[in-house]
């Protein structure tokens, strides 16, 4: 399709097991969304960018897509500053990959690439949680644990694009291994892998404690997934909601350590595991007004839910293209 300036963008968040996009309008409305099952991280590159490029096109062949002007990209993964290209993804295959070069080719509209936190984070300080904010913590939950900081009204990045990598801060000296290649990494205890992890570890010893879950998985404890732990304990499971709260605790203690560091005003919290609201947010509340460094002598941030869900993190990569297509600052990179 020839490039355009249209009113609409589109936005692209790529996970580690789902590519979700969507038509956005400047109000963070979405038009019209498509979805695909990310590629195994074994995979080439060449084939996750065919399932960006394959969305992208459905899209666009849409009835708005002859309004949109731009792309945004929102990947999971260290973002060089420039937005040129994904560093390493340690849930996908990426490694200095030159994402932005390699669409443009295929798709011709401007390409903007960014971490898929920052997007998150700019949807919610645009849209939602986060709107009345001038600084804030983005904390996502899903396969690992994404971030994203807020000062001043604008999004920090770091000398070399990589800040907000909270996932693989280290919260425990020489502990469980992380797919980064380090130990004990934030996002190996406090994360959807790490909800599943437990709950899949007392399924398999046949524990009594986990009788519930293990009529929900069918006897196989593969079976099992975030959302299913979070339905059982919304049902009153006591283990379901035990290992949410294990989560949450985790959670707690890293937000602690980020408040120590950056100061915020809000802890904005998305990603799937999110959908399990106060379930996991009271204790990670507890935990953090337990490990808070001056607790009792300082104004305590707020840790809230993203308002806008699963969804922020494509409303935001669009918002971010809007931003790069209007020339509009440095919360895009330019395409």
């Amino acid at each position: 399709m020839t490039a355009t300036h249209g009113t609409l963008t589109i936005g692209v968040d790529i996970g580690g097991t789902k590519v979700s996009a969507g038509v956005v309008d400047r109000h963070g409305r979405i038009a019209s969304r498509t979805r695909r099952d990310t590629p195994h991280r074994s995979t080439a590159p060449s084939v996750v960018e065919d399932a960006i490029v394959s969305v992208i096109d459905e899209l666009l062949a849409g009835p708005e897509g002859g309004g949109v002007g731009a792309v945004g990209i929102g990947a999971a993964g260290f973002v060089s500053a420039d937005g040129s290209h994904v560093v390493f993804a340690p849930h996908l295959s990426w490694r200095d990959e030159p994402l932005r070069a390699s669409l443009a080719r295929r798709v011709d509209l401007p390409i903007t690439v960014d971490n898929d936190a920052n997007g998150a984070l700019w949807a919610e300080h645009r849209f939602g949680a986060a709107r009345s904010t001038s600084h804030a913590v983005m904390i996502t939950l899903g396969t690992g644990i994404g971030g994203a900081v807020l000062v001043d009204g604008r999004l920090m990045r770091g000398r070399w694009g990589i800040a907000g990598e909270f996932g693989h801060m280290q919260v425990v000296p020489a502990g469980l291994r992380c797919e980064c290649g380090n130990r004990g990494c934030w996002e190996q205890y406090s994360s959807g892998n790490a909800l599943v992890r437990e709950a899949r570890s007392l399924v398999a010893a046949r524990s009594p404690l986990a009788t519930d879950l293990l009529a929900r998985a069918g006897g196989d404890p593969a079976n099992l997934s975030g959302p299913m732990i979070t339905e059982a304990a919304r049902a009153g499971d006591r283990t379901s909601t035990e290992l949410l709260a294990e989560v949450g605790t985790w959670l707690g203690v890293g937000m602690a350590n980020l408040a120590a560091a950056l100061d915020p005003q809000v802890f904005v919290v998305g990603g799937g595991v999110s959908a399990a609201g106060d379930l996991l947010l009271d204790p990670a509340r507890e935990a953090f007004a337990r490990q808070l460094t001056g607790r009792g002598y300082r104004p305590q941030a707020e840790i809230v839910v993203a308002t806008l869900g699963p969804e922020a993190g494509l409303i935001g990569a669009a918002a971010l293209a809007e931003s790069a297509l209007a020339g509009s600052g440095p919360e895009g990179h330019p395409a």
